[in-house]
């Protein structure tokens, strides 16, 4: 309750502590535990001694602000974070022990790289046989470990130190999340110290030392899906006069189901991997519980049982019950045990299990605690068996339960968080823009995000438009219209502070009307030169109608035009300030304003690489757009699947974009080589030359080329000095060329689609216009595919002695006749 008084939201709930209707009735969870059935002997059972500990979510942006409440109220000796211990990890205590007995740093990097995802320990005393099984491919790094150990040098002595450091203590952290409120002084309970960076008081003993001491762990976790939805409130209210209560959004909103069931699931907390998207359009849920279910099933384990899940749901297979009495708690899930609770719920049903036996039975089974399966299973036979259940039958349900318990999931925190993403899910389904817009806003630090975020707004047909002064806030916001306004804030060097002020003197005095009004009425202090300059290289100052190279020209003297806009703005607020001048009382001093060079504009290439360096990603456009063409029909493939070139191993790919950094070096045998980097518009990649590739391509890599290269990723063979051989995927070049040159060269044949009814005089004399507007010798070919619906029948048309240039008017043209489609091949 206070967090919402202080504005701060807080989750419906997490983990077991859900199940408790005394924390629903004190509003400290916000799930009807009764209605979903969700167990309280999960949250505290009665032949349990430690105190149950209460994780609660609020919104990341909250966090602090509850923990500095919480110190207000108990006491600042009452409460504590607690100390984490790192230790020393294979890696660290080799590069440790390498400082320390002098080796030099590439011998220490070339031990450090060798070590597998094993213990330095396991390494050098396990069975061979046994490593070879465990490591796979990495046990060769592990022999060429275990064969230095053997040598007589400083290396194998620095992996003898190692062995020996290795698991030690090496530094203390803080606990994420935990904290300690204590009812009297926490140092006459614990011992305690202070955190580096905070005023907290620090537990000396860890997170279990902390709770066998029988101190109480609050956990309070930073969400940002909390935040998201805040923020999209916040939104929603300012736009639309309506304040959103998520409490009290409905739970059978059409809309929301119709985005699950459609996949449609990019940014909806817990619910957005590829994976999840195609197990929800499969399954199409359709209420809620369908949705608690799919967040406890899609994860490692479970995963096995979604398809029979699916098919039971949508009728496709039998829901079957291995005895009748059991439906009561499998009919949610068709019959499939999901949850732990289902368990305990049944257990009770069938076998007079006590609430307390039935959270035993659920905990021995998840841990896999054979002595507590061996002693509770003689009293389930006979429980059952008193109820009339066939022992075959009870038998099969047991043996059931021990595979599938130590999968099945706490429904308590299952229906918390389907909650949350529910909230989001109705967010986006309703309210695309705001959501989208507090997306945005909550990555602002991650422009792989941003880029990604952005990608889904164009595919959900959500206008995001560039930053601009006269309606952008410092976060994403959404204008009269519906369109997302980029946040002032994902401009580098322009702080929230300044943004604050130029908002709201904007909603205090109405818009600027030009870059005069600007710097007479924004605070210069905060606003300086660099950040306005990044304003301008961003697009703010776009809608003034100046050219943004206009007010970065150099005029005299080494001077902009920015430069003499600053001063001017600075005169007028300092002749407004009320000091007194020396004619103040005579005459108004007028100023004048600088007047702005008339120069050529910057070319579409430099203003794109300018935006780029400010915000990080090309905004108004992209420098690819002039190759949308050349991309859809002759590349093969994106840059991004080369970051996982085991995906792609052996397929033939042919990828362009435009080169973004070069390098040309010399190996240490003298011999030249170079890298390039290219970017199209879903990733990069470095590409490197050697030889007499290098030699043939290199006067071809150079910034701002646009290039195409074909080629595939190969798995590769290295051997050492010492002979020893590492496998590699490099991805091997087999040609590159200009990619303004693919669709000359490329382009063989132009095919249109049409339909029969379609076919009247007007079309065809606008197509033989363009066609005869575009003929060239040797070009391309046209061919005609027209098909009639009727009766389902297509005739190809090719047109032999017609050739065409196919250029980006031709082809334009042809996409702007909604009566056809083409394709270029």
């Amino acid at each position: 309750g206070q967090a919402r008084k202080m504005g701060v939201s807080v989750g419906p709930g997490r983990g077991s502590a859900a199940g408790s209707a005394v924390a629903y009735c004190t509003g400290i969870t916000n799930v009807d535990p009764i209605k979903y059935d969700l167990l309280f002997e999960r949250f505290l059972n009665p032949d349990r001694i430690s105190l149950p500990d209460i994780d609660i979510d609020f919104d990341d942006r909250g966090r602090d602000r509850i923990i500095e409440w919480v110190v207000n109220k108990y006491g600042k000796q009452q409460v504590a974070q607690i100390i984490t211990y790192g230790t020393m990890a294979a890696k660290s205590s080799v590069r440790d022990a390498a400082r320390v007995m002098g080796l030099p740093l590439a011998d220490a990097d070339k031990l450090a790289k060798l070590i597998p995802d094993l213990s330095l320990k396991k390494i050098f005393e396990m069975d061979e046989k046994e490593l070879k099984q465990k490591l796979g491919d990495q046990f060769q790094n592990a022999e060429s470990l275990r064969k230095t150990l053997d040598e007589n040098s400083e290396s194998s002595r620095t992996l003898d130190q190692a062995i020996r450091i290795e698991g030690t203590m090496r530094n203390t952290g803080v606990h994420a999340c935990g904290v300690i409120i204590t009812p009297t002084d926490i140092s006459d309970l614990v011992p305690v110290t202070t955190a580096k960076d905070s005023d907290l008081l620090l537990t000396q003993f860890d997170n279990s030392v902390v709770e066998s001491a029988g101190l109480l762990k609050m956990d309070f976790l930073g969400l940002k899906t909390l935040t998201i939805i805040n923020d999209a409130i916040d939104l929603i209210e300012d736009r639309h006069k309506l304040r959103i209560d998520p409490d009290e959004i409905p739970l059978d909103d059409a809309n929301t189901y119709q985005l699950f069931q459609q996949g449609r699931t990019v940014g909806i907390f817990q619910y957005e991997s590829p994976g999840m998207q195609k197990h929800l359009r499969d399954l199409k849920p359709d209420c809620f519980g369908d949705l608690i279910a799919m967040n406890a099933l899609y994860r490692p384990g479970p995963l096995a049982y979604i398809p029979d899940f699916i098919k039971r749901k949508n009728g496709q297979q039998k829901v079957v019950y291995d005895l009748p009495a059991m439906e009561e708690y499998l009919s949610d899930t068709y019959g499939i045990t999901v949850y732990q609770e289902q368990v305990m719920l049944l257990s009770q049903k069938l076998a007079n299990f006590t609430k307390g036996e039935a959270d035993t039975l659920r905990k021995g089974m998840g841990k896999k605690q054979k002595a507590v399966i061996d002693k509770m299973w003689p009293k389930f036979v006979e429980g059952c068996t008193e109820n009339g259940h066939p022992e075959e039958v009870v038998a099969k349900i047991w043996k059931d339960w021990e595979a599938f318990a130590s999968y099945a999931f706490n429904k308590s925190h299952s229906t918390c968080y389907a909650l949350i993403a529910y909230h989001t899910a109705y967010l986006k389904a309703n309210y695309p823009e705001e959501f989208m817009a507090s997306v945005l806003s909550n990555n602002l630090d991650n422009i792989k995000q941003v880029t990604f975020f952005m990608e889904e707004c164009k595919s959900m047909g959500v206008k995001v438009l560039g930053p601009d002064v006269n309606e952008s806030s410092y976060r994403f916001r959404v204008n009269e219209k519906g369109q997302v306004r980029f946040g002032m804030g994902a401009i580098k060097g322009v702080g929230e502070g300044a943004v604050q002020y130029l908002v709201q003197e904007r909603l205090a005095n109405g818009p600027f009307t030009d870059p005069f009004d600007l710097v007479k009425r924004i605070d210069l202090k905060s606003a300086n030169k660099r950040c306005l300059e990044h304003m301008i290289l961003g697009g703010a100052l776009d809608s003034f109608g100046l050219k943004r190279s206009q007010y970065l020209a150099v005029l005299g003297e080494g001077q902009t035009f920015l430069d003499e806009l600053t001063r001017f703005g600075q005169a007028f607020q300092q002749g407004n300030a009320g000091a007194p001048t020396l004619f103040a009382e005579t005459e108004e001093i007028e100023l004048k304003q600088p007047e702005p060079p008339a120069i050529v504009p910057w070319n579409t290439m430099e203003v794109l690489r300018k935006e780029k360096e400010v915000i990080g990603i090309y905004l108004s456009g992209h420098p690819l757009d002039d190759y949308l063409i050349e991309l859809r029909y002759f590349s093969k493939g994106n840059l991004n699947l080369l970051n996982e070139m085991e995906k792609v191993l052996n397929r033939e790919m042919a990828l362009g974009g435009i080169c973004t950094h070069v390098d040309h070096r010399i190996s240490a045998a003298g011999k030249p080589w170079g890298s390039f980097t290219i970017e199209d518009y879903l990733g990069s990649y470095e590409f490197r030359m050697f030889g007499e590739n290098y030699l043939k391509y290199k006067h071809l890599m150079d910034v701002d080329f646009f290039l195409f290269v074909r080629g595939a990723a190969r798995e590769k063979v290295w051997r050492n000095k010492e002979g020893q051989e590492t496998k590699r995927i490099e991805f091997e070049i087999q040609d590159i060329e200009l990619l303004s040159e693919v669709r000359e060269k490329m382009a063989k044949k132009i095919t249109i689609d049409l339909e029969l009814e379609d076919l009247d005089d007007t079309l065809l004399d606008e197509l033989n216009k363009l066609i005869s507007k575009n003929k060239k010798n040797g070009g391309c070919s046209i061919r005609f595919e027209v098909s009639d619906k009727s009766n389902d029948t297509k005739v190809e048309l090719p047109s032999r002695s017609i050739k065409v240039e196919p250029s980006n008017e031709l082809l334009d043209s042809l996409t702007r006749m909604h009566q056809l489609s083409y394709k270029l091949n």
